[in-house]
């Protein structure tokens, strides 16, 4: 039997690809983090990661721990919830940025309202920068999204690098304005591009902005112009553009993925909680197991 404790450390390192992050998402010591994982690779009989000074990453039995571990730990806590007799019941309302359109994240959605029929789950799918500003002026109880990696709001869920991404054929002239495809502001990742650009004194136009995925991956795939992505959530269709360099492309640096609660209504705390802990316990199925790989917002 593995330790439900020893198997959400795992998960945590394994979002994070940090022991130091994994530590402050718990909140606990780095040093019970290592210990952790060090019983549940005892107790397996297998490396579970890979790892050195600079890196950590997934090994082979890693990567086949984490729906082991899913499945364990969603297992133990619905019969928590039904042992204990506590359900859970009000309103919440939930923000999730574009990014999430195209993941599994709405089968996370739907075990929860399984697990939880008496929550009245309200979802808005909004930019990054707009559900910030949603969740502070007090319109959500919990929000998933970016944040720039500078910023210390919200917990991390995993950091992802930023890539130019574009149609296979895509091919950008380094001595032309380079054609973007943007979300209009406050979007994060916009911000960055233009950002980035003009650092390097790199000249650009927009191409195309919408303030739907859709219309921008549409936009992208025809061959309009180049996008501002994460490196894990690549659409179908798209791909990262191989010696961005070579067009005069400057790299864009990672963002971060995070969860952010509005603690000022307590009525709705444990059903955010709840849902909170179904997100991080499933972020390597958003990261990793995508119904087509999507999204950037």
């Amino acid at each position: 039997m593995y330790d439900p404790a020893q198997l959400r450390t795992f998960l945590a390192v394994a979002q994070t690809l940090s022991f130091t992050q994994a530590a402050r998402r718990l909140g606990v010591r780095q040093s019970t983090v290592s210990q952790h994982v060090r019983r549940l690779e005892a107790a397996t009989g297998r490396q579970l990661f890979a790892r050195d000074t600079h890196r950590v990453a997934l090994t082979e039995d890693g990567e086949a721990m984490l729906g082991f571990a899913r499945t364990i730990l969603g297992a133990h806590e619905r019969a928590t919830a039904f042992f204990s007799g506590t359900r859970l019941s009000g309103r919440l309302r939930f923000g999730a940025s574009e990014d999430f359109v195209l993941t599994r994240l709405p089968e996370i959605l739907e075990a929860f309202r399984t697990d939880h029929p008496e929550v009245e789950l309200e979802l808005t799918v909004e930019l990054s920068g707009t559900l910030h500003r949603q969740l502070a002026a007090g319109r959500l109880d919990l929000v998933l999204a970016k944040r720039r990696t500078d910023d210390t709001h919200g917990e991390l869920v995993w950091r992802d690098a930023l890539v130019w991404i574009g149609a296979p054929r895509l091919r950008i002239d380094p001595d032309r304005p380079v054609p973007l495809i943007l979300f209009p502001r406050p979007g994060i990742t916009r911000a960055r591009a233009l950002e980035v650009l003009e650092e390097h004194g790199r000249s650009w136009r927009v191409a195309c902005t919408s303030t739907s995925l859709s219309g921008l991956v549409a936009a992208a795939r025809a061959g309009l112009g180049v996008m501002a992505h994460t490196r894990g959530l690549v659409p179908p269709g798209l791909t990262a553009l191989p010696a961005p360099a070579r067009a005069g492309l400057p790299e864009l640096g990672d963002v971060d993925f995070v969860l952010l609660h509005d603690r000022r209504r307590t009525s709705s705390q444990p059903a955010a909680d709840a849902l909170a802990a179904a997100i991080l316990a499933g972020g390597d199925r958003l990261h990793r197991g995508f119904t087509g790989r999507g999204g950037t917002g």
